[in-house]
């Protein structure tokens, strides 16, 4: 039975006021009136998804716009025509000392040396999922974050703060559906044709051509830590996903927003091993179209060990087969938490889809304690709210970066094949030596980052 959102005004209204005070220490912030100054704010990488965020917090004071493809930020361009605008955030930092905030929708393989160079500025940061381009570099921000006293830093996986979500960790916590020992996520997507349509071959190797490099396009900038390669408009715009050198495939787009569910609920930070059980159309250069990944969690605390089933490129039959409910998930995935007593279905984003089986569990559900601060406005709104200690943070680096790693080893796996024995706390896999490179992958000379 699906279960729509149910918004308990009197449990949330408790929260907000008697325990407000209470709720506020342990989340990390204090409840105070909303200061009246606007948020001064700098957006990096604008033509896309960093146009929408920006939207989302048009009402603060956007003070800096860079790009380095002013072309394809020219709508954004439009919209702030106050703003100054730069193609090298670098120098935006230098010349701009007023900016107090920082918004990161950049391809994946530049968020970290752009998040690094802000929390060093003394700039809040709102970077885009996933956090960053390879392990070292989350764990680097995540250390960055927390020495960075007085910044909030949150990644920009929306859904986190929506109440669906919230649901959904709040029911498996309060054991509505018992013991928790496996989960199923999955998404049908994939990336291919790996090009732009307008070329007449499209592959999933590099491109032979060497087309003119636009001139609204500063490429070297682009490129930032990657290695040196031509121009070609298959990376750029919106192609680079399926490119390892830039994206983190479908793990990196999708499951950072299909699995948060499950690994809040159930504090799935650092698996014992994470293996790849089949994969089709991968190779050194370009995301799989399909790929199944297991991962294998200890116990935890007073939680169970638990096997974590992700499908790239295919909804798994045993879905169907569990709930009984083909619509279970949406139509581009989503996860089934597999619990002593019953099963929470939700959609690839867990904001509203999310479904109770059996039936007979929704009364229950709808007494589950609503434990989670209440969250108001749009996941962009409350992170400003946070910047001016005005609210809870809301997917902070440190949270950010632990669920980052959690798809990265799965990019891993995908990488390497086989099994990948993980010791987290020496940031190694103790049987495969050759992850090394991919677990710290390289830099560019001039875009080194720290250790």
């Amino acid at each position: 039975m699906t279960m729509m959102i149910e918004r308990n005004h009197s449990r949330r209204n408790f929260l907000k006021t008697g325990l407000a005070a209470t709720l506020g220490t342990s989340a990390g912030w204090a409840q105070t009136s909303p200061p009246a100054r606007k948020l001064r704010i700098a957006g990096v990488g604008i033509g896309g998804m960093g146009g929408a965020n920006l939207g989302n917090v048009a009402g603060e004071e956007i003070v800096a716009l860079c790009d380095v493809d002013h072309a394809f930020a020219a709508g954004t361009f439009g919209k702030f025509p106050q703003a100054r605008r730069w193609r090298d955030f670098r120098k935006m930092l230098e010349k701009q000392p007023e900016i107090e905030a920082v918004m990161i929708a950049t391809p994946d393989h530049t968020h970290a040396a752009i998040a690094l160079a802000a929390l060093k500025a003394g700039k809040h940061v709102f970077c885009q999922k996933p956090l960053t381009h390879d392990i070292h570099e989350a764990r680097l921000l995540a250390r960055a974050a927390a020495a960075a006293k007085g910044c909030v830093a949150v990644m920009g996986n929306q859904h986190h703060s929506s109440e669906g979500a919230r649901r959904v960790v709040e029911w498996v916590r309060s054991g509505v559906i018992g013991e928790v020992k496996r989960v199923i996520a999955w998404c049908s997507l994939n990336y291919r044709p790996f090009g732009n349509a307008s070329w007449a071959t499209l592959t999933d190797t590099p491109p032979v051509e060497t087309p003119p490099v636009p001139a609204t396009l500063a490429w070297d900038l682009w490129l930032g830590p990657a290695k040196r390669r031509a121009y070609h408009p298959t990376y750029h715009p919106t192609r680079w996903r399926a490119w390892w050198d830039f994206g983190c495939g479908m793990m990196g787009d999708r499951g950072v927003h299909t699995l948060d569910a499950s690994c809040w609920a159930l504090d799935l930070t650092a698996p014992a091993t994470v293996e790849l059980l089949s994969i089709e159309g991968a190779n050194e250069f370009v995301h799989p179209d399909k790929a199944h990944v297991r991962y294998q969690f200890p116990a935890r605390g007073g939680l169970p060990a638990l096997q974590l089933d992700w499908h790239s490129g295919e909804r798994p039959q045993e879905v169907d087969e569990l709930t009984g409910d083909r619509k279970a998930g949406d139509g581009e995935g989503g996860a089934l938490i597999i619990g002593s007593r019953g099963m929470i279905s939700h959609g690839t984003y867990p904001s509203g889809q999310f479904a109770l089986h059996p039936q007979s569990l929704a009364a229950e559900a709808r007494k589950a304690p609503a434990s989670l601060p209440a969250l108001r406005g749009s996941h962009e709104a409350i992170w400003v709210a946070a910047c001016k200690g005005n609210g809870p943070v809301s997917s902070g680096f440190s949270e950010a970066a632990a669920l980052t790693e959690v798809t990265h080893l799965g990019n891993l796996a995908i990488h390497l094949g086989g099994r990948i024995d993980w010791n987290a706390v020496a940031c190694q896999a103790t049987n495969r030596p050759e992850a090394a490179a991919f677990i710290r992958m390289p830099c560019r000379p001039g875009w080194e980052l720290p250790d």
